[in-house]
Parts: structure tokens; sequence; C-alpha cells
């Protein structure tokens, strides 16, 4: 039996897009595509946010782009983590953990 995908809590798109550019520049269908694969269709990530979150980290200078040719042979716009957005990363890998520990912690006690 198929599940929902899960809900997103705020902060986690971000993190999601920069880790999966870790691997390898993408554009938005691959990186929707590659989490989605990764969590095992757990999470999804909505057309509208996905870019809106793209053009975000671009403008924060946490991801960088260019215009090239997907797979399927059309052009599109491929992006990659920077200097910057391996830093901020780090730091929302760090949060999330906080937060989850946190989270956790009340669970454990109900």
């Amino acid at each position: 039996m198929a599940r929902e995908p899960l809900g997103l809590v705020q902060g986690t798109v971000d993190v999601l897009i920069l880790r999966t550019l870790t691997w390898s520049a993408m554009h938005g269908y691959g990186i929707s595509q590659w989490i989605r694969q990764r969590s095992d269709g757990a999470l999804a990530l909505e057309d509208a946010a996905l870019y809106q979150a793209l053009h975000r980290l671009e403008r924060k200078g946490w991801v960088d782009s260019e215009w090239g040719v997907s797979d399927s042979n059309r052009k599109a716009k491929f992006y990659r983590i920077t200097r910057e957005g391996r830093k901020q990363l780090q730091s929302g890998v760090a949060e999330l953990r906080r937060y989850v520990d946190a989270l956790f912690k009340v669970l454990q006690t109900a």
C-alpha cells in the first residue's frame, strides 16, 4: 500500500536541497526525484516549493546555476552548492538534529 508523502517541517527543504547538491549539480526535477528516491517516497517536494527554495538559495549565494541540457535533451537550469551553501548545510543539519532530539525527548515521555 502506497503511503502519502510526509509534510516537511519549515527549514527542511533548504537542507534537503543543499544535501542533494553535495552529490552533483542537478536540475530541479533531478533534485526532486533524488529526494523522493532516497526517502523511499516518504518525502516529496511540490514543484512550486522546490523552485521557490532554489531561487531563495541562489539569492542567498548558497547555490549557483547555469543552463545546460538534461538527459532528455531539454534545456534545463542546473544548480550546484557553493562554499557558503556547504557551511549553511552544516548549520542546518545541526539545527534539525537538535529539533529531532527535542521532539523524541517529548515523545518518549508520553
